[in-house]
């Protein structure tokens, strides 16, 4: 039986492409599934976007080298005859059969990309655990301060009221509390009691005029790390904590309040005493949940 006329002349692609078109799926599909257990174990976000990024280039290679060289190449000039879309329809179809006739290890290819392309997707789906209703926002809620807890400062030393001057800001963490947890640092800043206007649920929170504040900004989750703070004129703006990231400034002596900038509410303020040594600890837990505002989103 003779063959049918073909449409495009024979061919076969070359071994060096489709080995590494091969190649290229199967590490994109290897990088992508490391993604997910480096993700599981926190890693840093390098070693993630590092992941992602070279299984999404070695996919783009593998299109490049499918396109370039395992794709059939031909320029034909013709007469234009009148339009016949299910001829075009049929010749199409005939070219994409024709066409893959020429990869000698099509299965093994086809193979390839689909496990690459479920793999990719499931690393893109895996942090979506982390997110919606999967997240614990309780877990959140959970802080790291309790009644008693001593205030130490980045060499573990106790902080003292006394060591603390008017218009200073010095770091300060929970006592044996893991200092990666977001609600375990803090800022202390000391004002004149004369400039306080706390609200009257937080009177004794600040002794001597000592206030401890979230270090985590309301707004983005950025280091709140500047505190403006008046020497001379009395025109000069009043004390402010500010975030450096977008601006947003908070008022120390009305229990962290958002004066200026995108904040969306007060920064948490944690009530301190004194105790007979002279040194700060926690009377108590924060004013509030700390970190960014849209960790709460879902429950509004």
């Amino acid at each position: 039986m003779r063959e049918a006329p073909r449409l495009l002349p024979r061919w076969r692609a070359s071994r060096w492409a489709e080995l590494a078109v091969l190649w290229a799926l199967l590490l994109a599909a290897a990088a992508a599934a490391a993604f997910i257990p480096v993700y599981a174990l926190g890693a840093d976000t390098q070693w993630l976007g590092l992941l992602l990024g070279v299984a999404f280039a070695l996919l783009a290679l593998g299109s490049i080298v499918t396109g370039k060289a395992l794709v059939p190449q031909e320029q034909r000039e013709e007469e234009r005859r009148s339009l016949d879309h299910d001829r075009d329809d049929l010749d199409i179809a005939v070219y994409v059969q024709e066409a893959d006739k020429g990869i000698t290890r099509g299965r093994l290819l086809k193979s390839a990309a689909g496990v690459a392309g479920l793999t990719v997707v499931g690393a893109l789906l895996v942090p979506l655990a982390s997110c919606g209703p999967f997240l614990d926002v309780e877990q959140l809620r959970r802080m790291a301060w309790r009644r008693g807890r001593r205030l130490v400062d980045d060499a573990g030393r106790p902080l003292r009221a006394d060591e603390i001057a008017v218009g200073a800001m010095v770091p300060a963490f929970a006592e044996g509390v893991d200092r990666k947890r977001l609600d375990a640092s803090l800022i202390v800043v000391r004002l004149h009691e004369g400039d306080l206007r706390l609200p009257q649920q937080r009177e004794g929170w600040a002794p001597h005029g000592v206030l401890a504040f979230s270090k985590i900004c309301t707004h983005a989750g950025c280091a709140v790390s500047m505190f403006r703070y008046p020497l001379f004129s009395p025109k000069v703006p009043k004390p402010a904590l500010v975030c450096p990231c977008h601006y947003s400034t908070f008022d120390p002596a009305r229990g962290g309040k958002v004066i200026f900038g995108p904040a969306g509410r007060p920064l948490p303020q944690l009530p301190v005493a004194v105790d007979e040594r002279g040194e700060l600890r926690a009377a108590g837990r924060m004013s509030g949940p700390v970190g960014p505002s849209w960790w709460g989103v879902q429950e509004g």
